[in-house]
């Protein structure tokens, strides 16, 4: 990198003129490529911050529906058809996956009821499994541009402030009107990964919360439905 040209392209900013775009629109290549991938990022950020937010909250209304569906009293096989074709939510699917090997059971021509209960329990952890991945998918981006964002930001930073050490030495000139632009665009990549990883950080620790809530209500219908079957499975036998 010649000296020459880097003190040319930096010192044309002046400390009057610090305006955020003034900034970007000095700063080095590179610099510019880490902002740039920075805002990128945090758009995504908020993209997955109001995905998961509508998604958690249309599967704690399902939810919540189904459950006072389930305990009012309907009989299993009616809500079954009504659910069967198509599940719209974790603890349905739950239910429809363990109603659907209850029924493969008894309706074959030889009733395989040796080991029905162990069978619907593996169904249901299956389900649950399947139906947390649903609910984590995107999240470790959020925790990725968390954890990353910062360093990502002050990597941006440690190269423009070499850049305006460069120019500096170009110019000969030391004085704070000189050095203070070329510092402030390269904080500001820094404060870009901050803007990036701060609600990166929060969502994923709230969508986390909020995952391992729904997990532990999945398990609690999959304990309770199971011991319904169970008390049936024991009738028939």
């Amino acid at each position: 990198m010649n000296p020459a040209d880097v003190a040319q392209s930096v010192l044309p900013l002046t400390s009057s003129d610090l305006s955020l775009f003034t900034l970007f629109w000095h700063a080095h290549w590179i610099v510019k490529s880490v902002m740039i991938g920075l805002l990128v990022c945090s758009v995504w950020v908020w993209a997955i911050a109001i995905d998961k937010t509508v998604l958690f909250t249309r599967t704690r209304r399902a939810m919540d529906q189904f459950e006072q569906t389930f305990w009012s009293g309907q009989s299993l096989e009616e809500l079954y058809r009504t659910l069967s074709s198509r599940p719209n939510h974790s603890m349905a699917a739950l239910f429809v996956a363990a109603m659907r090997e209850w029924k493969r059971s008894f309706e074959g021509h030889a009733r395989a009821i040796a080991g029905l209960q162990t069978r619907i329990e593996k169904v249901m952890e299956v389900t649950i499994s399947r139906e947390v991945e649903r609910l984590e998918r995107r999240l470790l981006v959020l925790a990725t541009v968390g954890s990353a964002g910062p360093f990502v930001g002050l990597f941006g930073t440690v190269w423009g402030i070499m850049t305006s050490f460069q120019s500096i030495a170009a110019s000969k000139n030391t004085s704070l009107a000189v050095v203070a632009p070329g510092i402030a665009e390269a904080l500001f990549a820094t404060a870009i990964g901050l803007v990036a990883a701060i609600p990166a950080t929060i969502f994923y620790n709230k969508f986390a919360s909020e995952v391992n809530k729904q997990a532990q209500r999945l398990e609690g219908f999959a304990d309770e439905f199971a011991a319904i079957l169970s008390r049936q499975i024991d009738e028939r036998g």
